[in-house]
């Protein structure tokens, strides 16, 4: 039975692993959020952890009053605390924004598996990521669903036999629209996703295809595929969670519900399974599935991601933090949905290359792309 820490646990991601836990009956050990206190005191009373960390300092010290018994510490020396924690064998690590790269490395360098559900580690740092899990052989299991899907399939497979990796994307609440009807479409639309329950710049993200990018930054790294054997396909129904195509032209895919507490369920038993709390998927119900190519022209962030990974070094980092700063303006009605995109590919083709060896140069890269987005 593995014992686990969470960072992010009252993000949807956290939510769901304290659910997946519960229902396995694994302890856990620490968790750790930015602020959310009062969900956290609710968490902590009925999970009993030894440790909790609240980044948001005042906010640490306000549920210290709240709290007895439990060691409570704050800001990033507390999700360092966290990530580390020696009783723990396995790190949750569900923080947005690249300052989750931190404590993930940490947990890697502290000999914990992690259950990887923070994008912004790998698309920002992900050689950072990879050579400490090679130097310490740590396992890194993804949590999202369609890495999750990928990383089933290839087991038991010889990496030489892949041919291909397919990600499929549901394509947001705008795959049919027009570019005319782009150039209009409020925050309120855009937030409609058709099949996933997810925070607003998440979903604003899957709106553009930038998430889908995002993945592709992702699995480039977690499997060690050449970014010209990585593929988009989009997916309405959302139930083949991903596919792999081998050297025989066979292929392997993971369906299922859409359900996050699937892919969660498999990181934390990896690499047994254990009964689920779903209830079973009727596929008589499911009879018709859709497969087509994206429009690489009305969705310019799917090709701006690969266009990151192509050139490598700083911009990767620096397009997912620009992308970050215009969504949350596009969310303030700042910028319309349409300038996403253009925004971006004009700060990307201003952008001096440098190269990334450290995590302060992941940081530095972070900060100038947030100050350059604010100005455009």
């Amino acid at each position: 039975m593995k014992k686990i820490s969470i960072i992010g646990s009252t993000g949807s991601i956290g939510v769901n692993t304290l659910n997946v836990a519960r229902h396995l009956g694994y302890p856990v050990k620490a968790l750790a959020a930015h602020s959310n206190i009062d969900l956290l005191e609710q968490q902590a009373k009925e999970f009993q952890p030894e440790l909790i960390a609240v980044f948001d300092k005042s906010k640490a010290m306000e549920l210290r009053k709240r709290l007895n018994g439990i060691e409570i510490v704050a800001g990033m020396d507390g999700l360092l605390a966290v990530s580390s924690l020696p009783s723990a064998d396995m790190v949750i690590s569900s923080m947005t924004g690249t300052l989750g790269l931190v404590p993930t490395l940490a947990a890697i360098q502290s000999g914990k598996d992690v259950g990887l559900a923070n994008k912004e580690a790998l698309v920002s740092g992900g050689a950072l990521v990879m050579e400490l899990v090679r130097q310490t052989g740590v396992r890194l299991i993804p949590i999202d669903s369609e890495h999750s899907a990928i990383f089933q399939c290839l087991q038991g497979q010889k990496h030489e036999a892949i041919d291909r990796l397919i990600l499929t994307a549901s394509g947001g609440p705008f795959k049919s629209y027009s570019m005319d009807q782009l150039k209009t479409v409020t925050v309120e639309q855009a937030l409609q996703h058709p099949t996933w329950k997810m925070g607003p710049k998440v979903t604003i993200d899957c709106s553009t295809l930038m998430n889908k990018g995002l993945e592709v930054i992702e699995a480039y790294w977690l499997f060690s595929i050449p970014i010209t054997k990585i593929d988009v396909v989009i997916h309405p129904q959302s139930i083949v969670h991903s596919m792999v195509e081998f050297i025989d032209q066979s292929s392997l895919a993971q369906l299922g519900v859409t359900d996050m507490r699937i892919p969660i369920q498999y990181a934390l038993t990896y690499p047994d399974r254990q009964p689920g709390m779903l209830q079973r998927f009727d596929w008589t119900k499911h009879q018709q599935l859709q497969f087509y190519p994206p429009d690489r022209e009305k969705f310019r962030c799917l090709d701006l991601a690969y266009q990151s990974i192509r050139a490598g070094e700083s911009l990767p980092g620096y397009m997912n933090a620009a992308n970050e700063i215009l969504v949350s303006r596009y969310l303030k009605k700042e910028i319309g949905w349409t300038d996403i995109g253009y925004k971006l590919e004009d700060l990307m083709q201003k952008h001096e290359l440098s190269k990334i060896q450290t995590i302060q140069d992941v940081l530095a890269i972070d900060t100038l792309a947030r100050h350059e987005a604010s100005l455009i």
